[in-house]
C-alpha cells in the first residue's frame, strides 16, 4: 500500500484521483444540498485548507440521514492538491476510534471537498480557549487519554504496514464527538515511516503550528515520531494551564506556554501554572504526575522523550490518582449517587429547606461543586455588564426583562438571566446541579454564574432564536418538518431524563417558555428550577407538599395538582399539550379541547376532523398520527399514558396508518379546574 505525504507530487490529474479503499465521491451539487449551497451560518471553523462548514446529507426522498463536516479548499490557502489526496489516502486506510472518520470527498472541476464525521462538541482547542464548556479536571485527562490513544495507534502501524507521523498536532486538531470522545483530525502534513524504528527520521521541509513544532525537527529538518511528542507535551500543558500555546498578548516570558511552564515546573511553582477554573480541584499527586509526564514530553533529547505508549500510560495512571482522590470527597448536606461516575451531587428531594442558602453560601457551592466532567465558570459582573452592554442590548431575543443576549470578548454569544431575590437560593442550586451533570444535545448548557453584590446572573449558551413560544408566535411560522423535529427533540431530552441520565429526573415544567432553539432549530430543554431527582432503580414517583410549575395555558397533570403525585407520566402528560399546541399554532388548546361536546375517544375524532378541513397537504397523516399521540399522553388516568420510550417509538413510526396506535380512552377532564391550580 502507498500513501501520498504532504511532499509527494501528484501523480494523475485530480479529476482522475480514487482513493485505495471504497470511500463515497459526491456531486457538487451533494455537496451544495447539504450546505444549503455554502451558507456561511454553517460555517463551524476554518483553517489552513479553507471553511469548514456543518452539512446534512439527505437521501432520495430528501430526508436527512446524516450530520456531516464539510472541508471546502479555500480560493485563497496555500495547501491543495497534495493534501487533498493526502488525507483521503490516510484516512481511507487508516480506522480506529480516537480517528475522525472520513466519510467522502468531492473533487468535481476546480472544487476539492472532504466530507467527515461531524463532531458536534467542536474543538478542544474552543473548549479550553474561546469559551466553551468549562471541561472539569475528569474530563480533560479522558481527552488527552483519547487523544494519545489515537496517536499511538499512527505511531505503532496497528493494522496497517506502516507508521504514521501526524505532524500537526495541536488542541484545534483534536475533536470531540457527542459523548465527548476525543478524535484526531487534519492529516494533510502527515508522513509515513516504518514501524520498527522508532526514532527513525524523514527529511522534510518543516511544516506545522508555531508553538507545537519540535525544536529539534525545526533546527535539523529530521521529523520522527517524538515530534509528534513533543506537540502533545504542548497540548498536555494547555489542558493543564488553560492557556494558548502562544499568546502574543502576554510578555516575553510567558509568551510562549512550552517555555515558560517547563520554568514554573523545574522550579517547582506548579500550583500557580494550573488553570484559574481548576485551582484546588486536582489532587497534588495528580497534578505532580502530571507535569512531570509534560515535562518529559518536552524535552530536548528525542530519546529522553516517552514513546506515545508510555504517554497513554502515564495518563491512564494519573485518571486514576484523580479519579481515587474524587472517590473520598463528599460535601455536607448533598446526596451522591453513584453510578459509573466517582462522584456526583444533586440536592436532596426533600421539600423541606436546607436551611436557608444564602448568596454567600451558594457561592461557595457553585464554585465547589464539579460532575465528573464539567466545572461552572465564575464570572466577574465587569465581564458581564460589557457582554450586555451595561444590560441594556435592545435586540435581546427572549421574552421577559431579566434574560439578557450578551457576547463576550472572544465573540461568544451568551444568554444571561438575571435570577430573582429570595430569602433561600434551593431552587438555583437545584438548576445548578441539574445542568452541571446532565449532558444532551437537546438541553440547555449552563456555562457559569455570577454573584454581584445581591444579585445572582446564569451564564447559558446562547439560543439566538430564544425561546420557543417567542420564536413560534412572534418571529416565524415554523412549517410542519421544523415543528416535527423540535418535538422530536423534546421528546428525545425526555427520555434522556428518565432513563440514561445519571440520576432520573422529572422535569415537572415541559411548556414553551423552558425550550429555547439554537442557530438550527435544535431545541434545548431548559427551567429545571422545579425539578425532581431519584435513583435510577428507586420507584418512579415522588409524593410532594407543594405543587410548583410555570403559570400558563397548559394545565399541570391532574395526579400532580390534586394529590402532588409526582411521576415521569407528569412529564408526559406535558409533552402531550406540547404536541397539541404545536399541530393546532395555538398558545392555549385549552379553548379548543373545552369546545368538544365529549371527553373519550370523541374528542380525538373531533381533533381530527378539525385537523382535516384546514389542512391538506402531504403531511396531513404523520400530523394525524402526532394528535394521536398527544391524546394517549393527556390520559386522565397516568397509567394509561405512555412511557416517553414508547412516545419516541411512535413518532419515529413512519406508518401512515395511526388506527395501529392504541385509543385514547379518557383524556383530562376538568381542563378550567386544572388550569385554575396552577401555581407559580
Amino acid at each position: 500500500m502507498s500513501f501520498l505525504t504532504a511532499q509527494d507530487p501528484p501523480q494523475s490529474s485530480s479529476s482522475s484521483f480514487e482513493p485505495p479503499q471504497p470511500c463515497r465521491r459526491f456531486t457538487i451539487s451533494e455537496i451544495e444540498i447539504a450546505t444549503r449551497n455554502f451558507d456561511d451560518s454553517l460555517v463551524v471553523g476554518s483553517g489552513g485548507f479553507g471553511k469548514v462548514y456543518k452539512g446534512t446529507i439527505t437521501n432520495n426522498n430528501g430526508e436527512s440521514i446524516l450530520d456531516v463536516a464539510i472541508k471546502r479548499l479555500g480560493a485563497t490557502s496555500n495547501q491543495g492538491a497534495v493534501e487533498f489526496r493526502a488525507e483521503i489516502e490516510m484516512l481511507s486506510n487508516l480506522r480506529h476510534c480516537h480517528l475522525v472518520s472520513l466519510i467522502g470527498y468531492c473533487n468535481d472541476g476546480q472544487e476539492m471537498i472532504l466530507v467527515y464525521q461531524y463532531m458536534s462538541r467542536g474543538t478542544l482547542e474552543h473548549h479550553l480557549h474561546k469559551g466553551g464548556i468549562l471541561l472539569s479536571w475528569v474530563r480533560r485527562l479522558k481527552i488527552c487519554i483519547g487523544a494519545a490513544r489515537g496517536l499511538n495507534y499512527l505511531h505503532t502501524g496497528t493494522g496497517i504496514n506502516h507508521g504514521v507521523i501526524h505532524r500537526d498536532v495541536k488542541s484545534s486538531n483534536i475533536l470531540l464527538d457527542d459523548c465527548w470522545e476525543a478524535k484526531i483530525s487534519d492529516f494533510g502534513l502527515s508522513k509515513i515511516g516504518p514501524t520498527n524504528q522508532p526514532c527513525t527520521s524523514v527529511s522534510t521541509m518543516v511544516k506545522g503550528t508555531f508553538g507545537y513544532l519540535d525544536p529539534d525537527y525545526v533546527y535539523t529538518g529530521r521529523l520522527t515520531r517524538k515530534s509528534d511528542v513533543y506537540a502533545f507535551g504542548v497540548v498536555m500543558l494547555e489542558v493543564l494551564c488553560g492557556k494558548q500555546a502562544v499568546d502574543r498578548s502576554l510578555g516575553e516570558e510567558q509568551r510562549s506556554l512550552a517555555r515558560w511552564a517547563k520554568e514554573s515546573i523545574k522550579e517547582g511553582k506548579l500550583n500557580q501554572i494550573v488553570d484559574v477554573n481548576l485551582r484546588g480541584r486536582i489532587s497534588p499527586k495528580c497534578l505532580k504526575e502530571f507535569t512531570r509526564l509534560a515535562y518529559s514530553c518536552l524535552q530536548s533529547h528525542l530519546k529522553h522523550r516517552p514513546t506515545m505508549v508510555e504517554v497513554v500510560m502515564g495518563l491512564e495512571s494519573v485518571l486514576a490518582l484523580q479519579e481515587k482522590s474524587n472517590s473520598t470527597l463528599q460535601p455536607a448536606g448533598m446526596t451522591i449517587f453513584r453510578r459509573k461516575a466517582p462522584k456526583l451531587i444533586f440536592p436532596s428531594n426533600q421539600e423541606t429547606s436546607v436551611g436557608g442558602i444564602s448568596l454567600k453560601s451558594l457561592d461557595i457551592y457553585l464554585y465547589e461543586v464539579e460532575s465528573e466532567n464539567r466545572t461552572l465558570r465564575r464570572f466577574d459582573f465587569d465581564t458581564i455588564n460589557v457582554a450586555t452592554e451595561n444590560f441594556s442590548n435592545p435586540t435581546s431575543p427572549y421574552e421577559g426583562e431579566d434574560l439578557y443576549k450578551g457576547r463576550l470578548q472572544n465573540g461568544q454569544d451568551i444568554a444571561i438571566h438575571k435570577q430573582p431575590r429570595c430569602e433561600n437560593y434551593e431552587d438555583e442550586m437545584k438548576e445548578a446541579s441539574a445542568l452541571l451533570y446532565l449532558e444532551h444535545k437537546n438541553l440547555v448548557e449552563l456555562l457559569g454564574y455570577c454573584i454581584a453584590g445581591k444579585e445572582l446572573y446564569f451564564v447559558y449558551n446562547f439560543a439566538p432564536y430564544g425561546s420557543l413560544d417567542d420564536f413560534l408566535y412572534r418571529r416565524h411560522p415554523l412549517n410542519w418538518d421544523e415543528r416535527y423535529k423540535i418535538l422530536l427533540g423534546v421528546a428525545q431530552a425526555l427520555v434522556y431524563l428518565h432513563k440514561h441520565a445519571p440520576m432520573r429526573v422529572i422535569h415537572s415544567d415541559v411548556n414553551l417558555l423552558n425550550i429555547w432553539l439554537d442557530e438550527s432549530l435544535v431545541p434545548k430543554l431548559c427551567g429545571f428550577q422545579f425539578s425532581r431527582c431519584s435513583k435510577i432503580d428507586e420507584p418512579d414517583y415522588i409524593d410532594v407538599d407543594v405543587v410548583r410549575g410555570t403559570s400558563g395555558p397548559i394545565p399541570i397533570a391532574p395526579e400532580y395538582g390534586r394529590h402532588g403525585h409526582l411521576s415521569t407520566k407528569v412529564d408526559v402528560f406535558r409533552f402531550g399539550f406540547l404536541i397539541l399546541q404545536m399541530v393546532f399554532w395555538l398558545r392555549s388548546i385549552l379553548g379548543l379541547l373545552e369546545a368538544g361536546k365529549h371527553l373519550g375517544v370523541e374528542i380525538g375524532l373531533t381533533l381530527r376532523d378539525w385537523l382535516c378541513s384546514n389542512i391538506s397537504d402531504a403531511d396531513l397523516s404523520q400530523i394525524s398520527r402526532c394528535i394521536h399521540i398527544g391524546l394517549l399522553c393527556i390520559e386522565e388516568d397516568s397509567n394509561e399514558r405512555p412511557s416517553m420510550d414508547a412516545v419516541i417509538g411512535m413518532l419515529l413510526n413512519t406508518s401512515s396508518n395511526y388506527h395501529t396506535l392504541p385509543l385514547p380512552k379518557r383524556p383530562v377532564e376538568g381542563l378550567g379546574q386544572l388550569r385554575s391550580s396552577n401555581q407559580s
